[in-house]
């Protein structure tokens, strides 16, 4: 299991989340409105929670019902799930700038 990242995301695109990633998997992809956490290299730390500054991530088992189609939204957004760097147009995943 992994977290997702949810509804409240869209739009916003706040990377507080990326830059405490001790993984580096959480990805902005090219013309996605939120970002997206990569379930195979996602390593259920939940460290990426609580600097979520719109309460958009929740693990897995966790998501409210009326999000549960974020879970394949956002296996969807990695179409090669073993290497998405080149299946997927990663518009960035830098260390967190202010």
């Amino acid at each position: 299991m992994a977290y997702i990242i949810a509804e409240p995301c869209i739009g916003t695109l706040d990377k507080s989340c990326v830059a405490v990633c001790p993984v580096d998997c959480i990805y902005e992809i090219e013309g996605a409105d939120q970002l997206f956490i990569h379930p195979d290299e996602c390593i259920d730390c939940g460290a990426c929670v609580d600097p979520c500054p719109v309460d958009a991530i929740y693990h897995e088992d966790e998501l409210p019902d009326n999000w549960k189609n974020f879970i394949e939204k956002n296996r969807n957004a990695f179409p090669d799930l073993r290497n998405p760097r080149e299946d997927t147009k990663i518009v960035s995943n830098p260390p967190y700038e202010k």
